[in-house]
C-alpha cells in the first residue's frame, strides 16, 4: 500500500524519490546552500535526530522548500549528530 501527497512533482524530484535505498530515508540539510543526505530510519528513534525533526517542523511546519524533509542546521552539526549516531 502506498501512499498519495497532493503537490508538485517534477520528473527529477520523482528520480530522486526512487533512489532512496530501503530502509532509509533522504533529507537536505544546511542553512543556504541545502545537500542531500540518505540517512537510515532507525535514526528517527534517536533523542538527538528527533532534536533536529522539531527545529524542522518549528521552521517549516509541512511546507519544505526543497520538496522533501529539509532540517536547518548547519551541515557540521548534522554530520556531528549522525557520526554520534553511527556507532548505536
Amino acid at each position: 500500500m502506498g501512499f498519495c501527497f497532493p503537490g508538485k512533482f517534477t520528473a527529477k524530484q520523482g528520480a530522486e524519490a526512487r533512489n532512496v535505498p530501503k530502509g532509509y530515508l533522504a533529507v537536505y540539510v544546511g542553512e543556504a546552500q541545502k545537500k542531500r543526505f540518505m540517512v537510515p530510519i532507525s535514526y528517527l528513534k534517536s533523542l538527538s535526530f528527533q532534536n533536529l525533526l522539531i527545529q524542522a517542523e518549528e521552521e517549516f511546519g509541512f511546507d519544505h522548500p526543497m520538496g522533501g524533509l529539509t532540517i536547518p542546521c548547519r551541515e557540521e552539526a548534522f554530520i556531528d549528530v549522525t557520526r554520534s549516531l553511527n556507532g548505536l
